[in-house]
């Protein structure tokens, strides 16, 4: 009988930071990702502004349009869960997590953006006829839970 000898662990480099470097080092990841998450919003709302006949803005804070606010709501709701994936699954890796971030959030964006014209043209679901009610239409629920569920199937393949 021949037996091996217990593999060893390799030679770990411990690289030791103070307490002020490892929280500067957080925050600065922290302002980072922050700022990056509100450009991805930001883009996200002026997409679904495309997207909506009308001006969201308006829409929402004038007319209190509640079709236009739930659409809008989850759109954005879907953006947030994928930049927190892409944030969750960068590992530490500033650079490659904010470029990571970057890239699944436009495609994020993108996909809904599709889906809310593909539920327009298949299932015959107007965005146009939906804003244009004054009352909370079945269509811009079953249109938000696509948002929120595009969104999750984003994050989810981002892990």
């Amino acid at each position: 009988m021949s037996f091996s000898p217990t593999p060893q662990p390799a030679p770990v480099d411990l690289v030791s930071y103070s307490l002020a470097e490892t929280l500067g080092r957080g925050a600065l990841a922290i302002a980072c990702y922050a700022v990056l998450g509100v450009i991805l919003l930001v883009i996200g709302f002026y997409v679904i502004d495309l997207a909506i006949p009308g001006k969201l803005s308006r829409l929402i804070k004038t007319d209190r349009n509640p079709n236009a606010t739930l659409l809008t709501t989850s759109g954005l709701v879907a953006v947030g869960l994928i930049v927190a994936a892409s944030i969750w699954s960068s590992g530490g890796a500033l650079h490659e997590g904010l470029l990571a971030t970057l890239v699944f959030g436009l495609v994020g964006i993108a996909v809904q953006t599709a889906g809310m014209i593909i539920f327009d043209k298949v299932a015959g679901i107007s965005v146009r006829e939906l804003v244009a009610e004054r009352e909370l239409q079945p269509g811009t629920r079953l249109l938000a839970a696509t948002h929120l569920a595009i969104g999750l199937i984003t994050a989810v393949a981002v892990i």
